[in-house]
C-alpha cells in the first residue's frame, strides 16, 4: 500500500474466476516494457488482465476489460478471484501489472504461491484470502470497501459484509512497502 495510514480501500470490484494465470494477469508479448523506466512502466497497467479469456472477464456476462481500450488505469480497485490465483510462471511482472493499473487489493480463495509471495516483496497488492466462494457473491461493478485493518469486506451494492483472513505478519511488509523497505524500516539491513 503506498499510504501505511491508508487502510480502507473503496472502488468497483472486478469478478474473475479459478485458476486466472500470470500469463492472463499480464500476456508475455508485454514483458518488454522496462518495469524501472516510469514512462514504460505505465504500460504494465495498459496491459493488466488483458489475457483473461472473454467467458471469465468480469464474470458472469464476460467480456468486460480490466483496463478501457488506450487507458493506463483501471476504474476497479479490487479484483475478486477464485482458487488458484496467479498461477502459472513466476511472473513477477503479474502483481505489478495489476497494481500499475489502480488495483489496489485481490482477494481469492488462494493463491499460487509465487504470486502471493511476489504481491507482498513488492509491496504491490494486499493479497486477501477467503473462505468464501465470493466470485458467486460479487458481481463486477459492484461498490466494495475493503478495510485492511480490520481484514474485512463490504459490498456497498448490496450491504453484505464478509470477513477475510488476517493478513499476519506479511501486513507489516506490505505496509512498509514491500520486503526491501520493511527490512530497512526494521533495521535488519
Amino acid at each position: 500500500m503506498q499510504n501505511e495510514n491508508e487502510t480502507i480501500i473503496s472502488g468497483k470490484a472486478f469478478v474473475v474466476g479459478d485458476n486466472i494465470d500470470t500469463d492472463q494477469i499480464i500476456p508475455a508479448e508485454f514483458l518488454s516494457y522496462n518495469p524501472t523506466d516510469a514512462e514504460e512502466r505505465k504500460y504494465f497497467g495498459m496491459y493488466a488482465m488483458s489475457g483473461v479469456p472473454i467467458a471469465q472477464s468480469g464474470l458472469p456476462g464476460g467480456n468486460i476489460p480490466f483496463v478501457a481500450e488506450n487507458q493506463f488505469h483501471s476504474e476497479f480497485a479490487v479484483i475478486i478471484g477464485g482458487r488458484n490465483f496467479g498461477c502459472g510462471s513466476s511472473r513477477e511482472h503479474a502483481p505489478l501489472a495489476i497494481a500499475q493499473a489502480g488495483c489496489r487489493v485481490v482477494i481469492a480463495e488462494s493463491y499460487a504461491r509465487i504470486f502471493y509471495r511476489n504481491s507482498i516483496n513488492g509491496g504491490y497488492l494486499v493479497p486477501f484470502e477467503t473462505a468464501a466462494r465470493l466470485v458467486d457473491e460479487i458481481s463486477t461493478g459492484d461498490e466494495v470497501q475493503v478495510d485492511t485493518g480490520t481484514g474485512s469486506l463490504t459490498n456497498a451494492t448490496t450491504g453484505k459484509s464478509y470477513t477475510l483472513q488476517p493478513l499476519g505478519d506479511v501486513g507489516d511488509i506490505i505496509r512498509a512497502g514491500g520486503v526491501f523497505e520493511y527490512a530497512k524500516q526494521s533495521g535488519i539491513i
